[in-house]
């Protein structure tokens, strides 16, 4: 089994606390799109990015002198949003760390498919952004059945936390015999489910905080979370969603 789950936006540098292990799979890749990048105008990139000016001129920096293979940061660590937060991987046990590595995959517009302890640099390029490289139009045609298919040789179990803005670009192109497991953290209102999403985001993070102190290997070990007051509602899952609900009382 394999879990994927989202990148954050926000990022950044830690070379002291846990040492990187290796250089992300798609590497030369991550070049491409960063010597892309590299040729357009500040305001150019401001639009790709959509963000407002601070923002951009911190990320314009960052491009102007980034160095893929020096100074990394391991991937689990360098994301700071809200999932990240409730994962709280810098308190994992070693035990967990060994875990998340064999078990945890990053999605992310500019490195495609990341292990946690794959070194990486601050970056700003979401998955969903309209960067022309070469022939390709955006990132998902630029990463197309790539992502997938690294994925497909390391599992024949995907059990999704991701967003699908990243999800997608695995969804569309995975290859038949692969489960795909999507978890659904939502509270039910008006005899349907509803997902908000700062709360998904900090359930997804629990989840992986879970399935790494459990150890969790056999899938349906993941129908056991209860984090944040969520428990798995069998009567609205089947074999490719797993469905968790926090009931009215604990709203």
């Amino acid at each position: 089994m394999k879990i994927i789950i989202s990148p954050a936006k926000k990022m950044r540098v830690d070379t002291d606390t846990l040492p990187w292990k290796e250089l992300p799979a798609f590497l030369q890749d991550t070049e491409r799109l960063c010597k892309t990048m590299q040729g357009m105008s500040d305001e150019g990139l401001k639009k790709l990015w959509k963000c407002n000016d601070a923002i951009a001129k911190l990320n314009v920096e960052r491009l102007r002198q980034m160095d893929l293979r020096r100074n990394l940061t391991p991937a689990v660590l360098a994301y700071e949003g809200i999932q990240y937060r409730y994962m709280a991987p810098g308190v994992f046990t070693q035990q967990e760390y060994d875990y998340i590595q064999d078990h945890l995959r990053i999605l992310s517009g500019s490195y495609g498919v990341l292990k946690p302890f794959d070194g990486v640099t601050s970056y700003r390029l979401e998955m969903q952004a309209k960067l022309r490289v070469g022939k390709s139009k955006n990132l998902y045609e630029f990463w197309g059945v790539r992502l997938a298919q690294i994925l497909a040789e390391e599992t024949n179990c995907i059990l999704n936390l991701a967003s699908k803005e990243y999800s997608v670009a695995i969804s569309k192109h995975l290859p038949a015999g692969v489960r795909w497991i999507t978890c659904v953290f939502g509270e039910e209102k008006d005899g349907r489910v509803m997902e908000k999403g700062t709360a998904c985001k900090m359930t997804r993070g629990e989840m992986v905080r879970f399935l790494a102190q459990n150890q969790v290997t056999r899938v349906e070990e993941v129908t056991n979370f209860d984090g944040l007051d969520y428990h798995y509602d069998s009567t609205r899952s089947d074999e490719n969603t797993f469905v968790f609900l926090r009931h009215s009382k604990h709203r």
